[in-house]
């Protein structure tokens, strides 16, 4: 993280505006139907597939504005799977800034397939500095570790 970003967050933030745009494409295969991930019996586009998708829009619309150094991460969704696509669908997920506070950013998401709309919500990342985001996450499985009843 650079010196600059730890005295102001807000400072190398400046280009993640609303109003910008992502879209990423996935075709229905075998791999991403719910009978295959367990989230359902059925071979259609599993939902949590479809919001990984969405996600992975969201990602992309951050990609290229982010200060050095820094990534997002996801920290809320609220997604309605309203539609099912079945194999074959070409798949489109939507991801727009609707507000930038701070840190979280929250965007507007959606999903077509050829028919129509299969998806909408909202969904929220972080922009935080991987270092101590890792450190914080190795911290908590530590703690975990050392705080587990010990057997025998």
């Amino acid at each position: 993280m650079s010196e600059e970003f730890a005295e102001n967050p807000l400072a190398d933030l400046s280009m993640v505006r609303r109003g910008k745009t992502a879209t990423v494409s996935l075709v229905v295969n075998k791999d991403a139907t719910a009978k295959a991930i367990g989230s359902g019996d059925l071979e259609v586009l599993a939902t949590p597939m479809m919001i990984a998708l969405m996600e992975r829009a969201a990602c992309k619309c951050l990609s290229d504005c982010l200060p050095p150094g820094m990534t997002s991460v996801g920290i809320a969704v609220d997604i309605q799977h309203v539609a099912a696509s079945s194999m074959g669908e070409n798949i489109v997920a939507f991801a727009v800034i609707k507000e930038v506070n701070g840190r979280r950013v929250r965007f507007d998401v959606a999903a077509r397939d050829s028919i129509g709309e299969i998806g909408r919500g909202s969904h929220t990342r972080s922009i935080v500095d991987p270092g101590p985001f890792m450190q914080e996450a190795r911290g908590r499985r530590l703690l975990a570790q050392l705080s587990a009843p010990r057997i025998g």
